[in-house]
């Protein structure tokens, strides 16, 4: 399959960086580890804010809980002290815990004196639930591919649809999986990029509103909103914990430019993070000082981040190819039916 702007979608008025995608961020890393064969439709999919020890050096960060209908690993402490010390982990329901070990373990190899000489670890892990087309009681998902997801991080160009965590994942009756995009902005002459990407698992059969304003229906029986989404939102423009809370909440809207209202069983969450001015975990000085932009601009960050979040979320769709689930029954993609319903505007 393709990107959603070769079928014709162009989101907003921003500029999209150069590959579209979160890693347009400087110094942002993203890896999978795909797991598909027989019953199991499943991964994990890693997002590093950096490359180095993101215990020692912390990003700082926030979230938004659009719908709270998940089972997350971190958020409590991300919201509390406002900071990321670990990639944040993408993968199926039951496979955090998993994931969350996996985190603690990297954590504590590069760092012995975690539980001992110095504080704990908040392993980051978020997920949906792919047992339509996953064998989820399974449990596939082991210490290794988390780990593998990890090591293959990497900056350029980031594969979507059905890899990683998005290997199991549903949207709107259609196949999807894992989006991204990006944009970029400017404030004061100074050049920033802001970038999303999403773990796709929301939204009722036959409610996808397209760009064009056609609604993409997959003839699927309309079923309860019970899905969910991850959102996470990287960038370099200079932000205080105030404000990334304010960024994550807009996310919010770009799910509902396609046609979603996060019903009561949608687990919909979004994490904000930027790589300015990171936070140290010793530091010699009991003072510390911040940049941060002006309120008076932020309206620029925050479209950025709602155009983003919408482009990824129908990258994740575009990119996604069908896949048969667990009932039997074919889940169709979109990007077929797009190129059977071409000249229907």
């Amino acid at each position: 399959m393709m990107a959603a702007r070769q079928f014709g979608f162009h989101v907003g008025r921003l500029a999209p960086g150069a590959l579209n995608v979160i890693t347009d961020v400087p110094g942002v890393l993203v890896g999978h580890t795909t797991l598909a064969e027989g019953t199991t439709a499943t991964g994990v999919t890693a997002v590093l804010p950096h490359g180095g020890d993101l215990f020692q050096t912390k990003v700082r960060a926030s979230a938004d809980i659009i719908n709270g209908f998940g089972k997350s690993v971190g958020l409590m402490q991300l919201a509390e002290l406002g900071t990321i010390e670990t990639p944040i982990l993408l993968t199926n329901t039951f496979s955090v815990a998993t994931c969350a070990e996996a985190l603690i373990k990297r954590a504590v190899e590069s760092n012995p004196g975690i539980g001992r000489e110095t504080s704990t670890v908040n392993p980051l892990v978020l997920e949906c639930n792919d047992g339509r087309i996953n064998d989820i009681q399974a449990m596939s998902v082991s210490l290794k591919d988390a780990w593998a997801a990890l090591d293959a991080a990497s900056t350029g160009s980031v594969q979507q649809g059905n890899v990683g965590a998005g290997t199991g994942m549903t949207s709107f009756g259609f196949k999807s999986g894992i989006g991204s995009a990006s944009r970029l902005i400017s404030i004061a002459s100074r050049s920033f990029t802001v970038g999303a990407l999403v773990l796709s698992n929301f939204g009722r059969a036959g409610d996808l509103i397209l760009p064009d304003g056609r609604r993409a229906d997959p003839r699927q029986a309309k079923q309860p909103e019970s899905g969910s989404i991850i959102i996470i939102l990287g960038m370099d423009v200079p932000l205080d914990n105030r404000q990334l809370s304010r960024v994550a909440r807009r996310a919010a809207a770009g799910l509902a430019r396609l046609g979603s209202f996060w019903g009561h069983g949608s687990g919909d969450i979004s994490i904000a993070f930027t790589t300015a001015d990171p936070v140290l975990h010793s530091s010699a000085s009991p003072f510390m000082s911040i940049e941060r932009i002006h309120d008076g601009s932020i309206d620029l960050v925050f479209e950025a981040a709602v155009e983003a979040t919408t482009e990824a979320i129908l990258n994740a769709l575009c990119f996604a190819s069908p896949a048969r689930g667990r009932d039997g029954r074919m889940v169709p993609a979109l990007g077929d039916w797009l190129t059977q319903h071409a000249t229907d505007f």
